[in-house]
């Protein structure tokens, strides 16, 4: 496969890196990219050379979410049964792919990493986070709850309760300290603090490293989180419906940018921020 929407290196020996690519969107995550992203993962998977896998965003953020100027139900990655839910109920699968993979997937997370970028950063085995990246899902004001209801699961009750009730966003070291992610660093020492564990992570033959990354999620999964999140997927169809979505998806038909401007107005952050760059383009 040709990688056109994202760049694959081998920064160290037996570490695969993968750069999400279109850095003057802010690596949205359409369906062309998530392709080539989980071949990369998958060829990664089945090359003995690779025992773990670096996925980062390229120029001033990891990903702002996924590309609300595309058609997500056209050529996904991989089949997902149609019908109402298609949407979320593939991008659990697609966490749950990342998630039973044999070899770790570290995620290195810098500036934006909000809505469909919070969900790729999750299904990440490890999280490293710039102090002053912003993580959050916006998305909560005006269309539904996340596709993949994972914010209970990670930071716990409370914060997840008010992440979802007002959409804001946590710096990155409010998102180790919360659990979101594993530890945060400077901007700038993030890099090579990522490149130092993944050389200690790649040092495990991977015969027992993906017993060891299984036997984790096993006891997720005793404690019901796949269940769980699936189920979240009819509770983020639900939301669709409501009146109040009903009206941001019409805006939306007549001017993204307009419409998530509308959208975060009340708040003043994210794109109406005073700090703000205007091309920034969310889910």
């Amino acid at each position: 496969m040709e990688y056109t929407k994202i760049i694959v290196d081998e920064p160290l020996p037996q570490v695969q890196r993968i750069t999400l690519n279109r850095p003057e969107k802010r690596n949205p995550l359409s369906n062309e990219l998530r392709t080539q992203m989980f071949h990369a993962l998958e060829t990664a998977d089945q090359n003995p050379d690779i025992r773990v896998t670096i996925i980062r965003g390229a120029g001033p953020c990891f990903s702002a979410g996924y590309d609300l100027q595309s058609d997500v139900s056209k050529d996904q990655p991989f089949y997902t049964a149609g019908g109402l839910a298609n949407w979320p109920r593939h991008v659990v699968e697609g966490f749950f792919k990342i998630w039973d993979l044999a070899k770790p997937v570290i995620a290195q997370v810098h500036g934006y990493c909000l809505a469909g970028g919070t969900e790729l950063a999750t299904a990440c085995d490890l999280v490293y986070v710039a102090e002053d990246a912003r993580i959050g899902y916006p998305v909560v004001r005006s269309i539904s709850p996340p596709d993949n209801q994972f914010y209970p699961w990670i930071v716990g009750l409370r914060r997840a309760m008010e992440l979802m009730l007002t959409g804001d966003h946590m710096s990155g070291a409010e998102a180790a300290e919360s659990g979101f992610a594993n530890r945060a660093f400077p901007a700038e020492q993030l890099e090579e603090e990522v490149l130092r564990i993944a050389e200690r992570v790649a040092k495990t033959p991977t015969d027992l490293q993906q017993i060891n990354k299984r036997a984790v999620h096993r006891q997720m999964d005793a404690m019901g989180i796949r269940a769980g999140i699936r189920a979240g997927t009819e509770m983020q169809q639900l939301a669709t419906f409501t009146q109040t979505t009903q009206a941001h998806l019409a805006d939306m038909r007549k001017g993204l940018t307009q419409a998530l401007s509308k959208r975060d107005e009340a708040f003043g952050d994210y794109r109406t921020a005073s700090d703000q760059p205007a091309n920034e383009k969310d889910e």
